[in-house]
C-alpha cells in the first residue's frame, strides 16, 4: 500500500511518462556495465531542482532508499542496490544555464552530458580544466562530481574535483544545500572558498551524500596549439617512468599508455578506414585538404604499422597558447622518452583519440563481444614501477585459473596532475552480453559479433580477481575513484576518518537511504 501511494504522489507530481514502473525498463536499470542488483521499486525523471527536491523528500518520508544515477556509465555498482529504492534519472536535467565569460565560470544541471558542454564551449575558446571522460557521450558532469572522474586535461589539472567551483545538492530530506560562494546570500558561483570547502565533500561521494543538481565549474582559455606525439618502449619500467617526468614537470594536457594486450586490442576493433575518417575530421576544414588526407592516411598506417610489433606505448598531446611554448614542450617529452629507452614512432593514437574525444561506447566490450570490466588504482610516481609488477606477479599466480576461463587482462596507465600515476588493469573474457551492452553498444557493432553463452563461473572468477587485485592496492596505499560499492573506501582509511564522514553521514542522512552502501556506508 505505501508503495503504491508513493508511486501514485510521484507520478502526479512529474507526470507519468517520467515515473518508470515497467518491469522491462527496471531489469536495464537494474544493470551497470559489470553488476546487476534487485530492480528498484521505480525509476523517475525529474525536470528540474525544484521536481528532483521534492520527489526526494517524498520517497525518503516513506523510508525507502534513494539511489541517484547519472549518465549510467559506472562499473562499481555505483548506483546499484538491493535495498527497497525508487532510482533517480537526470537524464532530463541537462540544461547549460549560464555561460560566463567575464567571471569564467559555467554552470550546469547535473545530467547535462560532457560532450553536450564540449560543443556549447568550442566556439567560444574556453573550456573547463578537466573537460570530459572518455564516456563522456553519455556520461554525465553530476556523475563525474560523484565519480571524480578523470581523462581530457587530467595531466595538467587533475580530476574532476579540481574543476569544481560548487554545486547544489539534495540532500536525503529533500533540502537543496549550496556550496561554494553561492551559498552567499547575494553571492555568485565565483569562487570555490569561503570556510570550509563544503564543495570537496561533495566530490567523489558516489551519491551516498546527496544528489547533485546544479554544478560550477571553472572555465580556462583553450590553448589551441596542440603537438602530439608516441613512443615505443621495450618494457614497462621505460614507459612509467616517461609518464612520471612528463607529469612532474607538468608537459602534456594528456600523457599515458597501454601494455601490448590493449594496444592489440585495439587493432583488432578499429578498422584502418575508421582510423582515417576520424583522423579526415580534424584536417577536413583545412586549406590543402587533399595532401593532408594523404598525409592524415600516411599517419594511421604507420601507427598500425608499429602497433603489431610494440611493447608498451606512451602518448601525449601537449596543448599550449603559443607555437613556440607548444614546441619546447614536445621537445622536453622527447627529451624525457628517449632518455629512458623510448622510440619515437607514429602519432595516430592520440591525434585520433584528439579529433574525436566523446565516441561510441563501444569499448565497453571486447572485439569478439568479450565482456569487460577495469579496475584502477592511484599511486605516487615513487610506487608505480613496484605496484605494476605486483600486479604482474599477482596475475601469474592465477594463470591456471584464468586460461582455464579465457580471462585475458591488459594495462591502461596515465598520470593525474604532477603526482600520481593510475594503473587500470582491464578484464576480458567470454560470457553473454546484458541488456545494458544491449542498449549502449552500437547496432552495428553487435550484429558484427557472433557472441557468447552466459558463463557465471567465469564472471564470479573476475569478481574474485578484482576483489585479490584490492588486496595488492591496499599493500600500497593507493586510492581510488569511482568508489561505489567496489573499493574499500570505509575499510582501508583510518578509524578517525571513517568516525568523522560516518557522523557526517549520519547528520546529512540520518536515515542512511542516500545511496545506502556506496563508500561502504549506510
Amino acid at each position: 500500500m505505501i508503495t503504491e501511494t508513493l508511486i501514485a504522489s510521484l507520478t502526479q507530481k512529474l507526470g507519468q511518462e517520467h515515473v518508470i514502473t515497467d518491469e522491462n525498463e527496471l531489469t536495464y536499470y537494474s544493470q551497470d556495465v559489470f553488476s546487476e542488483a534487485n530492480k528498484p521499486l521505480a525509476v523517475i525523471r525529474p525536470g528540474n531542482k525544484k521536481e528532483l527536491a521534492e520527489s526526494i523528500g517524498m520517497v525518503t518520508e516513506h523510508d525507502i532508499a534513494i539511489l541517484p544515477r547519472g549518465g549510467g556509465m559506472s562499473y562499481t555498482s555505483g548506483y546499484l542496490s538491493n535495498r527497497q529504492s525508487v532510482m533517480v534519472d537526470m537524464c532530463r536535467m541537462t540544461d547549460i544555464i549560464e555561460i560566463n565569460l567575464e567571471d569564467m565560470y559555467v554552470t550546469v544541471e547535473a545530467g547535462c552530458r560532457w560532450v553536450d558542454l564540449y560543443e556549447a564551449l568550442k566556439d567560444k575558446n574556453v573550456k573547463t580544466p578537466m573537460w570530459g571522460t572518455l564516456s563522456g557521450l553519455k556520461a554525465s558532469i553530476g556523475g563525474g562530481a560523484s565519480q571524480n572522474s578523470v581523462f581530457f586535461g587530467s595531466g595538467q589539472n587533475g580530476a574532476m574535483s579540481d574543476s569544481i567551483i560548487g554545486m547544489e545538492v539534495v540532500t536525503s530530506n529533500g533540502k537543496i544545500v549550496t556550496t561554494g560562494s553561492g551559498a552567499i546570500e547575494n553571492g555568485t558561483p565565483f569562487f570555490r572558498h569561503f570556510g570550509p570547502d563544503l564543495t570537496g565533500l561533495f566530490t567523489g561521494d558516489t551519491g551516498a551524500l546527496g544528489v547533485k543538481a546544479t554544478l560550477t565549474l571553472k572555465l580556462v582559455p583553450d590553448r589551441p596549439e596542440k603537438r602530439f606525439v608516441s613512443f615505443n618502449f621495450d618494457d614497462h619500467s621505460g614507459m612509467l617512468k616517461a609518464i612520471a617526468d612528463v607529469a612532474r614537470e607538468n608537459l602534456a594536457s594528456e600523457c599515458f599508455g597501454f601494455d601490448p594486450f590493449l594496444q592489440q586490442q585495439r587493432m583488432k576493433r578499429e578498422s584502418l578506414a575508421k582510423d582515417i575518417k576520424t583522423l579526415g575530421k580534424v584536417i577536413g576544414s583545412e586549406k590543402g585538404f587533399t595532401s593532408k588526407l594523404k598525409s592524415a592516411t600516411e599517419v594511421v598506417i604507420a601507427g598500425r604499422d608499429y602497433m603489431k610489433e610494440t611493447s608498451f606505448s606512451f602518448h601525449a598531446v601537449v596543448s599550449e597558447m603559443t607555437d613556440v611554448q607548444a614546441d619546447k614542450h614536445l621537445n622536453r617529452i622527447r627529451e624525457i622518452a628517449n632518455l629512458h629507452g623510448g622510440i619515437e614512432v607514429a602519432n595516430s593514437i592520440p591525434k585520433i583519440i584528439h579529433a574525436h574525444p566523446f565516441v561510441p561506447l563501444n569499448n565497453m566490450i571486447g572485439p569478439e563481444g568479450e565482456r569487460w570490466v577495469p579496475v584502477h588504482c592511484l599511486v605516487p610516481h615513487s610506487k608505480a614501477i613496484d605496484l605494476f609488477e605486483a600486479i604482474e606477479d599477482y596475475f601469474g599466480s592465477k594463470q591456471d585459473v584464468m586460461e582455464k576461463y579465457k580471462i585475458e587482462a591488459g594495462h591502461l596507465i596515465l598520470n593525474i596532475g604532477n603526482s600520481a600515476t593510475l594503473l587500470e588493469p582491464v578484464f576480458f573474457w567470454p560470457d553473454e552480453l546484458m541488456e545494458f551492452h544491449h542498449r549502449n553498444v552500437e547496432e552495428d557493432v553487435l550484429e558484427r559479433i557472433s557472441g557468447f553463452e552466459a558463463d557465471e563461473a567465469a564472471r564470479e572468477v573476475v569478481v574474485e580477481l578484482r576483489d585479490g587485485l584490492l588486496d595488492v592496492f591496499a599493500d600500497y596505499g593507493a586510492t581510488h575513484f569511482q568508489i561505489g560499492r567496489t573499493y574499500r573506501y570505509s575499510k582501508n582509511i583510518k578509524p578517525e576518518t571513517l568516525d568523522l564522514i560516518t557522523g557526517i553521514k549520519n547528520v546529512i542522512d540520518p536515515k542512511g537511504l542516500m545511496n545506502p552502501g556506496s563508500l561502504g556506508l549506510g
